[in-house]
């Protein structure tokens, strides 16, 4: 059948030399980023149910916790939290021979793990598909143009030729990732190709009804109070074509915050005729500082604006970044900002 074709693939060099390190047993370590969320934690997991197939001991550190709707993934109860297993984590980095870093491009994207992927001596492979990738990796398949790490991953046993090997776990996590990353498949990183993968991993046992429901449909009230403040919170500034909202600490405390409770509420924005910029900022009064969300449509970069100002980065559409000063200093700094961009949010 159609997506059975080769897809996009890594370079043969780096292919070679991934075949040669999976050839032999080895000690691997599968880390996403901080604060993972579907497509790093299904990335995670999906890759290391293929290791496991290939008879590789595998373990995957998380930098620290995620949303319970991502813990019911296959194989969620095996993820180490680096933040709560602290020992258990730090002994299966120094004796790792092969770590997989996965949909991220810098350690700092780690947070306390940074320095200990720093002095690793193991051999590293990234899979990500974010802007500017570091050159810590021996092997670096970075592509921009995925929807998703989880679509790179299938890719990437593609290059093995191994997608025989997909079986219900693999293809849940997968699609699970896949979903997440591309809203449901409707932005414009997803692609026929994107749809083909899709199509196999639901062939492959993925079920795709009750995976969306996992994901989306649990709510808590908390939840659903907290959508409620960020809508009452939103300013529109339509000389821009921008629409923003802020969650102070004490807004989330009010209504009992969860990680993972504040997850696409930036995209409410975007809904609005005449806007295409979008951004949410979120008091973090443990960490000090502000963390923000940007989103956009069309041509306008999220990410360089992100990098530009706000510490961040990402991709054209979709970046994250976070301020040092207090919710009030932000946002009047952003309103600020926006009058440089004015020829492109309002074209």
């Amino acid at each position: 059948m159609l997506y059975y074709c080769i897809f996009e693939r890594m370079n043969s060099a780096d292919t070679a030399t991934v075949k040669i390190l999976l050839s032999q047993p080895q000690k691997i370590v599968v880390i996403p980023h901080k604060n993972p969320d579907g497509d790093a934690m299904g990335s995670c997991l999906g890759l290391a149910h293929f290791l496991h197939q290939l008879g590789q001991k595998v373990s995957i550190i998380a930098p620290n916790d995620y949303p319970k709707f991502l813990k019911w993934l296959p194989g969620d109860d095996k993820v180490i939290n680096f933040e709560r297993e602290n020992g258990q984590a730090k002994r299966a980095l120094e004796e790792a021979t092969v770590i997989f870093t996965l949909d991220f491009n810098h350690f700092s994207r780690t947070g306390q793990l940074e320095p200990f992927l720093a002095k690793s001596g193991a051999t590293f492979i990234m899979i990500d598909h974010h802007q500017q990738p570091d050159t810590y990796a021996q092997v670096t398949y970075s592509d921009t143009s995925m929807s998703s790490t989880c679509e790179m991953i299938y890719h990437f046993m593609d290059a093995l030729e191994s997608t025989d090997k997909i079986n219900k776990d693999i293809a849940t996590c997968l699609y699970t990732g896949i979903m997440t990353d591309t809203g449901s498949f409707k932005y414009p990183s997803t692609t026929s190709k994107t749809h083909q993968i899709v199509a196999h991993l639901i062939d492959k046992g993925a079920q795709h009804t009750e995976i969306h429901q996992a994901v989306f449909d649990n709510n808590s009230p908390g939840r659903l109070h907290l959508l409620g403040v960020a809508l009452r919170n939103l300013t529109i500034i339509e000389e821009y074509g921008t629409a923003y909202t802020t969650l102070s600490q004490e807004e989330l405390d009010r209504y009992k915050y969860s990680k993972g409770d504040t997850e696409g509420f930036v995209n409410y924005g975007l809904t609005l005729e005449g806007i295409h910029f979008a951004v949410i900022f979120i008091e973090n009064k443990e960490e000090g500082i502000i963390k923000i969300s940007f989103r956009s449509v069309g041509d306008f970069s999220v990410n360089e604006f992100a990098r530009n100002h706000f510490n961040g980065g990402g991709h054209t559409n979709a970046a994250g970044g976070r301020s040092d000063t207090d919710m009030k200093t932000t946002t009047q700094r952003f309103e600020s900002i926006l009058k440089e961009y004015k020829k492109q949010l309002t074209c």
